[in-house]
């Protein structure tokens, strides 16, 4: 996958799919042009995990709670 493609599921800048593979987030193979290239398997694995982090999170907000709250 192409670091546009990996961008447009994560809703991020390509430069930021970048930095993740520097960080070692995510494995990146490179083409014979420099570019940068993203196995797909990975990418949706990291898309489950971060889907799954945003799910355990706790609820906040406006209205967070207000069920619990005595008047």
């Amino acid at each position: 996958m192409t670091p546009a493609e990996v961008a447009a599921l994560f809703r991020v800048d390509p430069k930021t799919v970048t930095r993740w593979a520097v960080a070692g987030k995510l494995q990146s193979l490179r083409t014979l042009g420099g570019h940068r290239r993203y196995r797909a398997a990975e990418v949706h694995a990291l898309l489950a995990q971060a889907s799954g982090a945003c799910a355990d999170a706790p609820v906040e907000g406006p209205g967070a709670g207000a069920a619990d709250a005595a008047y």
